[in-house]
């Protein structure tokens, strides 16, 4: 008797299906983990320095893969391994002088929210239009994380990831919230294509509805985009202004930089100094005014007559005005100073940094911080007081808006500038305690998407790098170097325009929230309804 092929084969298909081996199924049931942990890391990669913007796509694809149809408490676990994958190389430069300990608990904090964001994600994984509510979830997750704990921290919002992508117009429509919706969005409407591709495949029956909404969750992002190009441009409005970036670099890096508090601001005069000499001999164009970083003189010039004197000879040297970054004591109050100093006159105005950093710039939960650490408490003997009121310099007729250094994280520090009549913003920074840290190139990334969204050049002076000067279509047209002494002097234009987006302010946000809690309360009704349904 001849046993055929077919009949093997037939045979065979008969057979149950091998079961795969305890320890297969185990690593299988990690795969869900890893994809979540990886697809955090892949998000990480798609920041500055690096150029990589589109990953942040497949980053969220697949942490939609992992989140679908599950349990909210498997979405919190994913969530926050996600955020962890995420965040831990993202904010490593905030353990550079002060060790891991404050490193990875603000890591754990932070990624609490994306946690909460993951349980919500898996929630409205299976409803109809689900990349919509995905993104805007993950929106209000960032819309909490710039409120709390300590009045926020928005480093990572997804928007900053943006500055070289092709979504960046979107920040002239509606901020950072709605050009970070656009990019989630697409990274979930990818997943949906994708998985109704396989399905499609598979079955031969995919529902037309969701086919549409899935590839408009792709498509329609990439189409803003394009049909917000024309909201950036970088003509002048209200001619120009000749603007000089001072950077006078720092004696060493690190925390006790300011050990060396003179030396920091004898640099810093010494390059205006070594700048006026070039204009003089014709080298560089005569600037209309001058910017210093944050911290360029940590010595108070109002109470000490050698400070004073060392910024009043740099300013008559140069002969414009100049803005000082300075650390001042008034009426009982340390202060992170912006001074306008006048070359006649001295200082004629200042602006209050008031954002301030927590942990860096005032101790939160002091005594029980001394009581983990005493190291920690002594970084910060005595906490900065809060300014309240815009900054807006007029400075040789240019209305510059001051936005220090940590507050260009937050939009309303930068929106209420604007709206003060800033036709320039200057954001003086120091970020020398973070030494070589990817931390300069992500915030000098912040910069870029905040000109764009207000449609202003901006300036960047820092202490010791990277100092840069940038059009108001995000394009860097000079930059310096990290840990030399340089100078920047460039034309640039003026404009009073106002985006979209600074005519909006707040409102695009708030909409994606409740479109967040809209999905959120359809994913809990229809819940409860099915679980009535199954005990009836």
């Amino acid at each position: 008797m001849t046993v055929t092929a077919t009949s093997v084969d037939e045979s065979d298909q008969l057979k149950p299906p091998i079961a795969p081996s305890p320890r297969a199924a185990r690593l299988l049931r990690l795969v869900p983990a890893l994809t979540a942990a990886l697809s955090g890391v892949l998000l990480y990669v798609s920041f500055p320095p690096r150029t990589l913007w589109w990953l942040a796509l497949p980053a969220f694809a697949g942490l939609g893969w992992v989140l679908r149809g599950r349990t909210w408490k498997a979405g919190l676990g994913l969530g926050y391994l996600f955020g962890l994958g995420f965040l831990l190389p993202l904010l490593v430069w905030t353990g550079v002088e002060v060790g891991p300990g404050p490193w990875l608990a603000l890591v754990a904090i932070e990624a609490v929210f994306v946690a909460l964001v993951g349980a919500g994600i898996a929630a409205v994984s299976k409803l109809p239009g689900a990349p919509l509510w995905a993104a805007a979830l993950w929106i209000a997750g960032e819309a909490a994380r710039a409120r709390a704990p300590f009045n926020g921290f928005p480093w990572g919002k997804i928007a900053f990831g943006q500055a070289d992508g092709v979504f960046l117009p979107l920040a002239a429509v509606g901020g950072t919230p709605v050009l970070g919706f656009a990019v989630v969005l697409c990274g979930f409407g990818l997943y949906e294509v994708v998985r109704l591709a396989l399905e499609h495949r598979r079955t031969r029956a995919v529902r037309r509805s969701a086919a549409a909404v899935a590839l408009l969750s792709v498509a329609v992002p990439v189409v803003g985009a394009v049909a917000a190009r024309p909201l950036v441009s970088d003509a002048a409005e209200d001619g120009t202004a000749t603007v000089a970036v001072i950077q006078g670099n720092v004696p060493r890096a690190g925390l006790d930089f300011n050990a060396q508090r003179r030396a920091v601001l004898d640099h810093h005069a010494r390059e205006t100094e070594r700048l006026a000499a070039e204009v003089k001999a014709g080298k560089v164009p005569r600037p209309d005014f001058v910017l210093w970083p944050e911290n360029s003189s940590d010595i108070d010039p109002f109470a000490h007559a050698d400070a004073r004197a060392v910024i009043d000879t740099a300013a008559k040297a140069i002969g414009v005005p100049v803005s000082v970054g300075g650390v001042v004591e008034r009426d009982g109050k340390l202060l992170n100073e912006q001074i306008l100093w006048d070359p006649e006159k001295g200082p004629v105005d200042t602006y209050d940094k008031r954002q301030i950093q927590p942990f860096g710039e005032y101790l939160p939960l002091r005594s029980l911080v001394g009581a983990i650490n005493e190291d920690w408490t002594s970084m910060v003997r005595k906490d900065f007081s809060r300014g309240s009121e815009p900054g807006v310099f007029t400075m040789a007729g240019t209305r510059v808006g001051l936005v220090t250094c940590y507050e260009a994280a937050f939009d309303w520090a930068v929106r209420s500038e604007v709206e003060d009549g800033a036709q320039l913003i200057s954001v003086p920074s120091n970020n020398a305690t973070f030494d070589r840290s990817e931390m300069t190139y992500q915030q000098l990334a912040m910069s870029r998407v905040r000109a764009v969204e207000h449609s202003r050049t901006v300036t960047v002076p820092v202490t010791s790098g990277v100092s840069a000067i940038i059009m108001p279509d995000g394009t860097i047209t000079q930059r310096t170097g990290m840990f030399v002494a340089d100078s920047l002097v460039q034309k640039v234009p003026l404009r009073s325009t106002e985006t979209p987006a600074t005519r909006l302010g707040v409102l695009p946000e708030i909409a994606l929230v409740l479109v967040a809690a809209g999905g959120l309360g359809w994913a809990i009704g229809s819940g409860l309804r099915a679980r009535r349904t199954r005990t009836a």
